[in-house]
Parts: structure tokens; sequence; C-alpha cells
């Protein structure tokens, strides 16, 4: 049972930490509710299963390219910084009423695809899949057959889940306490947020071609 917990927080490890899938996350689920929240969280969990398959087919060693460096960087940048910019957007003309009217007018599938790219572009989240996947995967391939692998690797994704519902249900909670500047104040920040993430992988991408 502790392997199981191990590798169930080593999932939460990788979603908990604060970055744009959880800013676009809060954001999303105060403005639209439960299945918005939740959807951009599992459009980052499938970029998240495309890493762990591309480190089990063993054909990550091409990231280590630099020019896939650099689209990765700005390919993340133009994401987040788009998508920051809607935030902010929204947030000018955000009250009680457009967050009614907004939760029925937002499709689905545009948070799904929002959270799906922006993990799929995001070279820290590939950095995650490629050094402690790589690794923890390295060892356990050692120590265990191929079925209790998939099962610990099963593990990892449970924790990511955990905490895109645990994020989903915080963030559609909080419709309890709006007020129109408390959804300004949210929307602000958390487009703040998202284009500061997009800033700062546009300077890696600057790093990678200049230094």
């Amino acid at each position: 049972m502790s392997v199981f917990l191990t590798y169930i927080i080593l999932g939460l490890s990788l979603a908990a930490p604060i970055g744009p899938v959880n800013a676009a996350q809060l954001d999303r689920g105060i403005k639209n509710g439960f299945i918005h929240s939740w959807l951009v969280g599992l459009g980052a969990t499938a970029a998240d299963g495309i890493y762990m398959l591309l480190v089990f087919l063993g054909v990550v060693h091409i990231i280590g390219i630099p020019f896939i460096q650099v689209f990765l960087w700005l390919f993340g940048f133009f994401v987040l910084v788009y998508t920051g910019i809607e935030s902010l957007q929204g947030a000018r003309e955000l009250t009680a009423d457009h967050y009614q009217k907004s939760r029925v007018k937002q499709p689905y599938t545009k948070s799904f695809l929002s959270g799906f790219f922006m993990s799929l572009f995001n070279p820290l989240t590939i950095l995650f899949w490629l050094g402690i996947f790589g690794s923890v995967l390295a060892k356990t391939v050692s120590n265990y057959d191929t079925n209790e692998v998939i099962l610990y690797t099963a593990c990892i994704f449970v924790g990511i889940a955990s905490w895109d519902v645990t994020m989903a249900l915080i963030s559609s909670s909080m419709k309890k306490l709006l007020t129109n500047r408390f959804l300004f104040f949210i929307s602000l920040l958390s487009g703040i947020s998202l284009i500061g993430f997009g800033i700062y992988f546009a300077i890696q991408a600057f790093n990678v071609l200049f230094l």
C-alpha cells in the first residue's frame, strides 16, 4: 500500500504546484463552473499521458534538440499569453449577470483544449517526465514486472486526477463568494499570472537561441 501511495503522491506533486494550468482552472471554475475547470485539468492530464507514453517508447531524446526546445518555449508563450489576454479582456466586462450567461455560452471543448495545449507545450512539464518520471520508470522497471509498472503508472494519474477534481471543486464553489469586484480581481490575477508564465517561456526561448 505504501508503494501505491508513493506514486499517487508523485502525481500530486506534478499537478499541485501553482502554474498556468492551475491558474486557468481557477479562472474557468469561477466563471463557468465545475465541469469547465475539470476539463482544463483533464486536457492537461491527456497531454501528460502523451509524454508518459513517449518516455515509455524511449523517443524523448528529441527534446534535447535546440530547435525543438525553442519551438516548445515559443508555442507555450503564445498559448499562455493568448489565454492571459483573454482572461484580462473578460475581466473588464465581468459582472454577476455576465457570469451566469458565460456558463451557458462557453464550449466544453475550448476548456479541454486550453488545458491540453498549456501542458503539451509546457517545457517544465516535459522536464518532469524526462527527469523525474524517466528516473522513476528506470528504477521501477528494474524492480517490478510490466503489469506492476503499468499499475504504478496508473497511480501517478490517480494523483493528478485527484488534484484536478480538487481544484475544480474549490474554484467552482467560490461562486458563493461572488461579487463583481471579486470576479474582476480573480480574472485579473489569473490573466497576469498566465502572461507572466508566457513571458518566462519567451525568455527561456531567447536563452536557448542566443546564450
